[in-house]
């Protein structure tokens, strides 16, 4: 994979020392010859490479050891003592051994006279080294280098084409370097060397002790000059303008959000994180402030840190985390060789978020937050068959090989019988609106569809508009006749409008809390075989905090929810004879969750700010030719150049 090299060491001029015999040297110094020479290196060199491993440890992370190391040739001593000699010029001219071997090396090649290049189009070069050798700052010597068979490829084995390059981002470095563009005064050359190509580059600002350079800022001026140089490659990458580069976003995201969506779905039994966060719960529990991450003293975020590795531990966090660590180093390979180390998840900045997501974890144990843990009961609650007509209507509206037009006729035929007064007919209607089975979804039409099959005592219907109501749509939103329509369809048997009832009475999220009446509701769901409801009832009874604590009674409500394939359940029986309080059994499996979404927010690397990949108006269009699922499914894949959003209508559950 293609790569360019940065290194900006720095010479500080003053007290009797000066930059300009750098600058004479990288001006005037030959090219090492490119004739191939397999001879074995000399003595000389082979003791002055080994000197400059002694003086210089970091010359083993140059390229040029590499090279030599792999190929112990005469020509790639040359170019590895050539290298490390620039690399530490200051120390270099303080020893005899090698000022020997600088001054003995042949000459340079050439733009003119000499090999110096700027901002001018001819550089004076003994007025530049009068001006060098007068400057008491600092004067980085930037090395920047290609290996050769990227350099040929891209053009960068000439002079010329590196002037152009160093042109066009001078401000961008100088702002790297913190200097304004009208105080940045550069000089470069370029040196066609052997296996790497390279060019040195002097900076500095004519106002001394103005500049100053950190490593983030030598990453910025290496990320402008990788993305000019590498510019095609680059654009298959972000500018999604290569099939090869579609293919792999597509690829990266799908193994990314199948991961992240098991792992939203996984029951995670993990007594070590338990333990763990039932510690940090009581840590928390002493701590006034903000209850975030970076405001925490050391042995607290210790804590958390122990936490976030011990959920890395888990296969599927770990896959997930491999996989995006897979991407990254696509990204990465474009700026360097090595790829980046692979630390605990806890040290990874981009999945900070983790850290805060355990602090919340504990904070809701402390506060006894209720959790109901149904997610499935979002795909049960409305299975309903009612009526030969209505599998009927239901067949003819979701048949997938009708086209376009069959499907609006269809659509026209369904509100034709609705308007006639069709209760199957209203209450589908309704739910297409809101979940938008081949309709553009609409609460308002949804909830006027319902309730005209709500008054027709259809309790599928009362209990959909019920919840409907309940949800925090600004246009449909109204709790006490949702509340009043849900009572009407639990009175008529209906499990999940009694299960929801028992959730609002417990939560008291659309009217008052009330122990009492959500018992009784759940009670009623649980005697008509509910699931969801055993297994709240089941919680309620081994917490004993909202009622009293009966083990035995919460233990069996489980095991009658368990036979039913309540994995959540399960747990608990499995766990009959270790059972903490259930916030804690259930601490391990919310952190799950929270890493997935955590984890489908990083599928993609960030490149700005994202626009909807599908507009409405198309997406209406698309619904129309391809009907619903497969409009989705279109709009999904558009959006996996960008980050994870969905276009369905929240399911008002």
């Amino acid at each position: 994979m293609a790569r360019l090299i940065v290194k900006s060491p720095y010479i500080k001029c003053g007290g009797g020392r000066n930059a300009g015999g750098y600058l004479r040297y990288i001006g005037t110094r030959e090219r090492v010859e490119l004739l191939p020479d397999g001879r074995p290196p000399t003595q000389k060199q082979e003791r002055l490479v080994l000197n400059l491993m002694r003086d210089f440890p970091d010359v083993e992370s140059l390229g040029e050891y590499k090279d030599y190391a792999a190929d112990r040739t005469r020509a790639n001593a040359s170019a590895l003592i050539s290298t490390a000699l620039e690399n530490h010029w200051e120390d270099a001219q303080r020893s005899e051994v090698y000022m020997k071997y600088i001054v003995t090396r042949p000459r340079a090649e050439r733009l003119g006279a000499h090999g110096l290049f700027g901002d001018e189009d001819h550089v004076d070069l003994p007025a530049a080294m009068e001006e060098l050798e007068r400057y008491e700052g600092n004067v980085w010597t930037h090395i920047i280098s290609l290996k050769r068979e990227d350099a040929e490829r891209y053009g960068f084995d000439h002079a010329e084409t590196w002037r152009n390059l160093l042109r066009a981002h001078r401000n961008e470095i100088a702002e790297a370097m913190h200097i304004p563009p009208n105080d940045f005064r550069w000089y470069a050359a370029f040196h066609n060397e052997g296996h790497h190509p390279h060019v040195h580059m002097m900076a500095w600002s004519v106002k001394p002790g103005q500049a100053y350079l950190n490593r983030d800022g030598i990453r910025q001026i290496r990320s402008q000059l990788t993305n000019d140089v590498f510019k095609h490659e680059m654009l298959q990458l972000y500018e999604q303008k290569s099939a090869s580069r579609d293919a792999l976003v597509r690829e990266a995201r799908r193994a990314l959000m199948e991961l992240a969506d098991r792992m939203q779905h996984t029951l995670a039994n993990g007594p070590a994180i338990e333990d763990r966060m039932q510690a940090l719960a009581r840590t928390m529990n002493t701590i006034g402030g903000k209850h975030q991450y970076g405001y925490l003293k050391k042995p607290v975020k210790r804590q958390v840190d122990e936490i976030v590795n011990a959920l890395e531990d888990f296969p599927i966090v770990r896959s997930c985390y491999e996989r995006w660590m897979e991407l990254q180093d696509q990204v990465d390979s474009y700026y360097k060789d090595e790829k980046r180390a692979r630390c605990k998840l806890s040290e990874q900045k981009e999945f900070r978020a983790i850290k805060n997501a355990v602090i919340r974890v504990a904070d809701q144990i402390n506060a006894g937050a209720l959790t109901f843990e149904d997610r499935d009961a979002r795909e049960l609650d409305e299975r309903d068959e009612r009526t030969e007509h209505w599998a009927e209507l239901r067949r003819r509206i979701e048949d997938s090989a009708l086209t376009p037009g069959e499907r609006r006729d269809a659509a026209a035929e369904l509100e034709s019988l609705a308007e006639g007064g069709d209760a199957d007919a209203q209450l589908l209607l309704g739910r297409l609106y809101r979940d938008g089975g081949m309709l553009i979804p609409d609460a308002v039409n949804a909830a006027y569809w319902l309730d005209r099959a709500a008054r027709q005592d259809i309790t599928a219907a009362q209990y959909a508009l019920g919840k409907l109501l309940l949800a925090p749509d600004a246009e449909t939103h109204d709790a006490g006749t949702g509340l009043r329509w849900l009572e009407r369809a639990a009175r008529s048997g209906h499990s999940y409008a009694a299960y929801r009832l028992g959730k609002e009475h417990l939560t008291g999220t659309n009217t008052e809390k009330d122990v009492e009446k959500a018992l009784d509701w759940l009670t009623q769901s649980t005697k008509a075989g509910n699931p969801f409801a055993q297994y709240a009832l089941g919680k309620l009874y081994l917490d004993g905090t909202l009622v009293q604590r009966d083990v035995a009674l919460g233990m069996a409500y489980m095991e009658r929810s368990a036979r039913q394939g309540n994995a959540y359940a399960q747990l608990f029986i499995d766990r009959r004879d270790s059972l903490k309080p259930t916030s804690v059994m259930l601490a391990a499996t919310r952190l799950l969750h929270q890493a997935a979404s955590i984890f489908r927010e990083n599928a993609l690397p960030k490149t700005g700010a994202m626009q909807p990949a599908i507009s409405r108006k198309r997406m209406q269009k698309l619904i129309e030719q391809k009907g619903y699922k497969a409009a989705v499914n279109y709009a999904r894949e558009q959006e996996a150049e960008q980050q994870y959003s969905g276009m369905r209508m929240a399911t008002p559950w």
